[in-house]
Order: C-alpha cells, then sequence, then structure tokens
C-alpha cells in the first residue's frame, strides 16, 4: 500500500512578515483517490488564521490537490492543499514486530512456582531523641503549597 502525505501551505503574518509555512497534516494508506477524498474533506472544513474577518471564500481543484483563496478586508491569504507520495520518513515510527504464533498445547504444562517474596523489612524504631515530624504542608486542589516554603526563613538574602 501507498502512504501519502497530506500537505498544507498557509500564508502566515501580515504586511511585511508575510510568508509561507508548510505543514505535514496527516498521513493516508491507500490510494491517490482516497488520499485526495480526506484532503477535500479537510480543505473544505479549513478555517485559517488570516484574515480575522473574511470577505470572500474560493476553493478551487488542482490537478494533486486544492487552492483555498480567502479574500480579507485589504489582503488575500492563499491555503495549497497538496496529496504527496511519502518517499522516505527519517521519523517514522518502527515496523510492529509480527505476532508469535500460538503454541500447540501437547500436555498440561506443569505449573511454575511462584517467586518467593522478598522479605519484609523491619520498621525503624523511633529514638526518644529524634525531632518530631513535621506537620504535613497545607496545599491547595492542585498541589500548589498554600504557604511557599521560603516564607519566613532567616538564612535568605
Amino acid at each position: 500500500m501507498t502512504t501519502w502525505g497530506l500537505v498544507l501551505e498557509t500564508t502566515t503574518g501580515a504586511g511585511e512578515r508575510k510568508h509561507i509555512e508548510a505543514y505535514v497534516v496527516a498521513h493516508v494508506t491507500g490510494s491517490r483517490e482516497e488520499a485526495l477524498a480526506e484532503l477535500e474533506r479537510r480543505a473544505r472544513t479549513h478555517s485559517p488564521e488570516h484574515p480575522r474577518s473574511p470577505k470572500r471564500r474560493r476553493l478551487l481543484r488542482q490537478d494533486d490537490g486544492f487552492l483555498l483563496v480567502v479574500d480579507g478586508a485589504w489582503q488575500s491569504f492563499v491555503t495549497r492543499f497538496t496529496v504527496a507520495e511519502l518517499l522516505e520518513d527519517s521519523a517514522a515510527p518502527a515496523p510492529a514486530p509480527a505476532p508469535a504464533p500460538a503454541p500447540t498445547p501437547t500436555s498440561a504444562p506443569a505449573p511454575t512456582p511462584a517467586p518467593p517474596s522478598p522479605p519484609v523489612a523491619p520498621e525503624p524504631v523511633a529514638e526518644a531523641s529524634a525531632a518530631p515530624a513535621a506537620p504535613p504542608t497545607e496545599r491547595f486542589a492542585d498541589g500548589v503549597p498554600v504557604k511557599p516554603s521560603w516564607l519566613g526563613r532567616d538564612d535568605l538574602p
């Protein structure tokens, strides 16, 4: 099966800082027609960041994708949707290993003995001269302490 990349090239910024950025928004495994159908669905529902107040929206079909032209009050912004065959991906996930065949039971396997549990260490006995434990810190629901630990310390500048 062929893997297709769905590429979005869009105008970002405005005025002197206006430029084009490209993103691979998804991969589709299957036929080119299936990839183009998914690309068209994304192009029809795409809402670009610019312009903020669109006056006119035009979606055009090309050989390998779609072109969305959105006219604003002063400028037009373009988003190009392209389908392209994926030939190489340096960050592709490793293929999943093939599942191991199920063993055929010839006889009932002998039960394996449970590993011995580790010995439980006795709890240390508190000494009479040990300092009392500090009271638990009061915290908000998100875990942040109500009173910061540095508040009231004399050793800080």
